[in-house]
């Protein structure tokens, strides 16, 4: 008897997500304005989400697009997470995954940092999202956090 995956809901949503003009229709209702603006989405490239931190242990964030700028040379990225339970940690994790991508990005070869557009995709069932998205409020102090780390 053929196992069925432990996570069916987020398979097909990978699955989904991996055919071109459906993300293309995704990133074209969900990046905000001024990133569509700069955005040539007929340049979508799907990336590879599985990133090896320096302990060797693996990360995965579940689709990951690169995109060209309309202006001419430069990279977006845009880092689609689906969740269907809630992660009161779920920004940090996301800045976690922008971070590996904007790091492979330099390893690559480029001299300045991409852009990285994290964007969740939540059917829990808490609604809306329970949790803050901005990782300031992730810790004790957010307003000790936004001092040292301005956006």
């Amino acid at each position: 008897m053929e196992r069925l995956p432990t996570t069916p809901h987020d398979a097909v949503f990978r699955q989904m997500l991996m055919q071109k003009e459906v993300a293309r229709d995704f990133l074209a209702i969900h990046l905000p304005e001024d990133f569509l603006a700069i955005c040539d989405l007929d340049s979508l490239k799907l990336e590879s989400g599985s990133f090896v931190e320096d302990n060797l242990r693996s990360r995965y964030s579940d689709i990951l697009y690169s995109l060209h700028t309309q202006h001419g040379p430069g990279y977006v990225y845009a880092l689609i997470e689906h969740q269907s339970k809630s992660d009161r940690l779920m920004a940090f994790r996301l800045m976690r995954y922008a971070i590996a991508a904007m790091q492979r990005h330099l390893d690559a070869g480029h001299d300045t940092l991409p852009l990285v557009v994290p964007i969740l995709f939540y059917h829990g069932p808490e609604s809306p999202w329970p949790y803050s998205l901005n990782w300031h409020n992730m810790f004790v102090k957010p307003y000790m956090a936004k001092a040292l780390y301005p956006k």
